[in-house]
């Protein structure tokens, strides 16, 4: 691949997200517009940021890497990740808009009126956002040595620098901008070049490399190393409850008028998911046929970046080659920047006061730690590794969200304990599981751990809190009715609990 293209890219996409920046910048004045764009962002357009924001390296670079490795077995992972939305607009969109919180620490704080609760719940969600941080500057890294030859820490450095500024600059007001349009970007990035491809190959636009005959794209797993129904079964579990606590994507909720547009929000989402993910599947297959060597050498993640020159050539190649990079490029950008302004409104309440100067200086640290983390680690493959932070966040944040929103018996100390029991069963897993060969009968319970701790988790949540109905919130009640009871819109500029 011409080098030229990887620098055209990344110079286009960085200059497009800091103009959009700036335009942020203009319109972004208040605390509340910082936090959460003032609560006036419509369904559309936050379905765009969502959509932008949600759709990471994993999505853009993973699913097809996972398909030339996996096969049948990876088109979990789509499938996964939309229906998680589907779990998000039945039990949490809506109520959690109507809690008036900017964080999810606030909400936990509101909901069980305690602080402990608050800082668990903190430390929790910073933690989440820095682990998937990571898989985006990994893929960055990947991106940028892949189509220009450079050091991995340049494509890394590059997206720290440029979401730091445009968070710093404009906060969720001037994000949603950017994440809007670097969604339909994404979509475009992917959708042209596979449609030129497919056309090139029915031979409508010329004659192109043919399918073998009789090559078979999803021959039958072998029985001794295709996934089990266990992993199968826990992979689902991870991505469906795992959505619930993704801070990144539930403070977007946070910036819908009401509950009513969150929902809204919430169905157009998973239109757009649905769509985008078709074209992952497409190169994931082609890339099973015409660049199997990629999963060979250890590269399968590049299979998207490398198909359109190899299949197409020429100027034509070059050009949709030079589209590809610049999508996955804004994949990095809007999943960072949605993760950096969520672990930023969490880390500069918490530590740094809640103004926009402890926003801004959050919004750093947020940024830099994950950096410095993704300079000392290698990459795993982008979706498995984005999997396994999804079955983080199922077993830690969503018992708190689910059963803080639909059962009034939850206290504190039950939160609390089952917050830590689910984190800690979850990374000691993931951990241990990383040091097992591939024939340790226990590999598949701690490389997918989600079945057994997501359980566990709720299970000690319902049991101490069962344990301790004295410690129940004295307000439960009233704020039960207030996430259950469409509200009417209010102006919100207290970074805290009002309602919106």
């Amino acid at each position: 691949m011409n080098p030229g293209i990887g620098y055209t890219a990344l110079i286009l996409v960085s200059a497009a997200t800091i103009f959009i920046g700036f335009y942020g910048l203009r319109v972004s004045r208040t605390t509340s517009d910082f936090y959460v764009a003032s609560r006036t962002v419509k369904p559309w357009w936050n379905a765009s940021a969502i959509g932008g924001e949600y759709l990471s390296a994993a999505s853009f670079l993973g699913i097809a890497g996972l398909i030339v490795i996996s096969g049948l077995d990876a088109l979990w992972f789509p499938i996964g990740y939309t229906a998680g939305y589907l779990m998000l607009l039945f039990f949490v969109a809506a109520p959690l808009r109507r809690s008036g919180a900017y964080t999810i620490p606030d909400f936990a704080e509101a909901r069980l009126e305690s602080a402990t609760a608050r800082y668990v719940t903190s430390v929790l969600v910073v933690l989440v956002g820095w682990f998937y941080i990571v898989p985006q500057l990994h893929g960055a890294a990947l991106t940028i040595r892949t189509t220009t030859g450079l050091p991995s820490w340049v494509g890394a450095g590059a997206v720290v620098v440029v979401v730091c500024f445009t968070v710093v600059t404009g906060g969720m007001r001037s994000i949603t901008f950017v994440q809007a349009f670097q969604y339909w970007l994404k979509l475009t990035a992917l959708a042209v070049p596979a449609i030129f491809i497919l056309l090139m190959l029915s031979g409508t636009t010329g004659s192109g490399p043919a399918i073998p005959a009789g090559t078979e794209l999803f021959p039958p797993p072998d029985p001794l190393t295709g996934d089990s129904t266990y992993r199968t079964l826990s992979l689902m579990v991870a991505l469906l409850f795992g959505t619930l606590g993704l801070p990144h994507v539930l403070v977007r909720f946070y910036t819908n008028p009401d509950g009513a547009a969150a929902r809204r929000t919430t169905l157009i989402v998973l239109g757009l998911l649905t769509v985008f993910y078709l074209f992952p599947t497409i190169y994931g297959v082609l890339g099973r046929v015409f660049l199997p060597e990629l999963a060979a050498n250890g590269y399968p993640d590049a299979t998207v970046l490398l198909l359109p020159g190899a299949l197409i050539g020429g100027l034509g190649g070059e050009i949709l080659s030079a589209l590809v990079v610049a999508g996955a490029f804004a994949a990095f950008l809007s999943t960072t920047s949605g993760l950096v302004v969520s672990l930023a409104g969490v880390i500069s309440q918490d530590v740094l006061g809640g103004s926009v100067r402890g926003f801004r200086i959050a919004a750093v640290i947020a940024a830099v730690v994950p950096f410095g983390v993704a300079m000392m680690t290698d990459s795993l493959a982008l979706a498995g590794s984005v999997g396994l932070v999804f079955a983080f966040t199922a077993s830690t944040i969503c018992p708190l969200l689910l059963l803080g929103i639909w059962w009034r018996g939850l206290t504190d100390a039950g939160a609390v304990a089952g917050m830590l029991t689910g984190g800690i069963l979850c990374g000691a897993a993931i951990l241990f599981g990383a040091q097992l060969g591939a024939d340790s009968p226990w590999r598949d319970l701690l490389t997918q751990p989600a079945a057994w701790t997501v359980p566990a988790a709720f299970l000690v949540t319902i049991t101490v809190s069962k344990a301790t109905p004295y410690r129940r919130s004295s307000s439960v009640s009233r704020f039960m009715t207030k996430l259950h009871v469409p509200e009417r819109p209010l102006d919100v500029e207290n970074p805290r609990t009002q309602s919106g």
